[in-house]
This record gives structure tokens, C-alpha cells and sequence, in this order.
């Protein structure tokens, strides 16, 4: 889950980090593929004389940062969509390189702390978690889902996206109190969850798992970063950089796979295994943070909800001469 500062103001996480390995320089051409809050677009463009580009498929977040690309004109452009088709969207704005990308996965606190879109069972609200909720492509809400879904469906969903040990007893739950009314509400959902778990002794609501695993499945969030680490990848100049902070260990497992693959760092095969004989293709990035970097002491204590972030880089390797002669 993203780390912003909600009404009081964005508080992008990892900001520091970031920025370091983004190495932003002057002239240099940009993406931020979740703009959310416009934290890291700010200190982006703030930190070198470059163009931005920014997406979020939220429409509220592209409205609020109106605001931002006045202070920066010419130099940031907001782009409504989806950054799992940033290639597409990118080229209809005629950009074709890029020299570093950034991405901010999960939900933000902008719509959080708001009851009307339907994440957070802190307020109640309608059950919609629908990132972008415009026209006909915004897909089902997650009420319309849980009315439909069947049992064994249900159960993995919030097994899989939640990690929810006690999914078939939640999923039972819901199935009973959908056949004796609708489930419409944040708080109804919550109270239903509530209801067949105890406390739990970390002091996380017993609901927290279960909206996670409904979101992510409403906004296909983990294809959703699979496609957008491919894209931005393949838009990468050489010696352009790849940044990512994730939140949970289901986005962060996509993008370690993703980055040590992508800088050649897959197990080697079997010594039986014929394939080992053919030559592996050259790496084409090279890793930045052979571990995953977190956030300090300092700032989970002034913002506990980057207590889980990580952030993991890879730059593309530069042409070397052999390959452009070949060229």
C-alpha cells in the first residue's frame, strides 16, 4: 500500500532514496507511472532542469496536479491512464526514450481517507475500490464482485491477494450474510469479517487482509505491475534507470523476480539440463540494490505507513563499443 500524506498534505515515502537512485540530471526525459499525491514528481522536477511525464488512472489525482505542472510549464505533462499501457500512452505524446522511471505501487491516502471510493473500512462508505471509476472501462466494483463470486473463487481470492490464513472462513461468512442482504457497504464487509475472526494481537484490524486481497483483484493491481515493469523497462535509454517501491510482499516479490532477471541473476540450471550448453543472452541492466533498501527509524516513526516499503533499482547497461559497431 502507498505511504501518502492524506488531506494534511503528501508524504512521499522513501523520498531520499529515490531521488538518489534516480539521479535525475538536466535535459534528462522522466516518468513518474503513479502520480498519485505528486510527491516524488515534485522533488523530481525540483531536483534537475528536466521533463516529466506522469500518469495514475485515477482521475482525481491527474486533477489535482493541475496545480503542479503550473508551476513547472512545459516541463510536466499528466497523462490519464493506465501505466501498465505507459508505451501506448507515451507515444501518443511522442516519446519514444526514456532516462529513468519510477513507480509508487498500491493505493494512495488521497483515496483512503476518502469514504466515497470504498477502500478503507476506518469509514463507511460504498463498496467500490475502483482506482479509476470513469466510463465503462473502470470494470466491476468490488461489491459487484463479491455478490457474484463463488465460494472456492472467493476463498483464493483472499487467500492469494490477502495472504489470509482464514480465507474459507471469511468467504463462508460472506456468502451467508449476501444471501440474507446485499453487501454494499465498506462497514457492512468489515463488521462480516469481523464477525468469524478475533482481534489480532498486532493491532491490525481483522478486515485489513481481506480489503487488500478485494482491491488488488478489482484494479488487477499485480498484472497490472508486471505489464508496467515490462514497459518501462523496454523505454529505458542506456545508463536509464528503473525505481520501485513496493509495499507488500506480493508486489515486492513481482519485482525482484522482474529485476534479477532482467540483470541475469536467474539460478543456473541443472548440470543435466541440456539448455545449460546453449550461451545466456547478455544482460541488458545491471542491478542498483542487490538487497532491497528501507525506510529509516526516523521516518516509519513519523509515518508508520512506510514501515513496510521497499525499494528495489536496475539500470540498463550502456552500448559498448562492439555493439555499436555492430549496429
Amino acid at each position: 500500500m502507498s505511504a501518502e500524506g492524506g488531506r494534511a498534505g503528501h508524504v512521499p515515502v522513501m523520498l531520499a532514496e529515490v531521488l538518489a537512485a534516480l539521479a535525475p540530471h538536466d535535459g534528462g526525459s522522466y516518468l513518474d507511472a503513479t502520480f498519485g499525491g505528486g510527491g516524488y514528481a515534485a522533488a523530481i522536477l525540483q531536483a534537475a532542469s528536466c521533463v516529466l511525464y506522469a500518469i495514475d488512472r485515477d482521475p482525481q489525482a491527474i486533477a489535482r496536479g493541475a496545480a503542479l505542472a503550473a508551476r513547472y510549464p512545459g516541463r510536466l505533462h499528466l497523462i490519464h491512464g493506465r501505466f501498465g499501457d505507459l508505451c501506448a500512452l507515451l507515444s501518443d505524446s511522442g516519446v519514444s526514450r526514456l532516462d529513468g522511471v519510477v513507480f509508487d505501487f498500491g493505493v494512495s491516502s488521497f483515496q483512503l481517507d476518502d469514504a466515497a471510493r470504498g477502500f478503507s473500512f476506518r469509514a463507511d462508505g460504498p463498496l467500490d475500490m475502483r482506482m479509476d471509476a470513469s466510463g465503462p472501462t473502470g470494470g466491476p466494483t468490488a461489491a459487484e464482485l463479491i455478490a457474484t463470486m463463488p465460494e472456492r473463487e472467493l476463498t483464493d481470492m483472499l487467500y492469494e491477494y490477502g495472504e489470509e490464513r482464514q480465507s474459507r472462513r471469511i468467504a463462508r461468512a460472506i456468502l451467508r450474510a449476501r444471501a440474507e442482504a446485499p453487501i454494499e457497504t465498506t462497514g457492512r464487509l468489515a463488521e462480516i469479517i469481523r464477525s468469524v475472526l478475533p482481534p489480532d494481537r498486532s493491532g491490525i484490524d481483522p478486515a485489513t487482509r481481506s480489503f487488500q486481497a478485494l482491491r488488488i483483484r478489482v484494479n488487477d493491481e499485480l498484472g497490472e505491475i508486471a505489464r508496467g515493469l515490462s514497459a518501462a523497462a523496454s523505454m529505458l535509454a542506456p545508463g536509464g534507470r528503473l525505481v520501485v517501491v513496493a509495499f507488500h510482499s506480493l508486489e515486492d516479490r513481482i519485482v525482484k523476480r522482474f529485476m534479477t532477471e532482467a540483470a541475469g541473476r536467474t539460478p543456473a540450471p541443472s548440470r543435466h539440463d541440456p539448455g545449460q550448453l546453449r550461451p545466456s543472452p547478455s544482460p541488458a541492466f545491471r542491478l542498483l540494490t542487490p538487497r532491497a533498501l528501507r525506510p529509516g527509524a526516523a521516518e516509519t516513526a513519523a509515518n508508520p505507513r512506510a514501515r513496510s516499503a521497499r525499494l528495489r533499482a536496475i539500470a540498463r547497461l550502456e552500448i559498448s563499443p562492439n555493439q555499436r559497431s555492430a549496429a
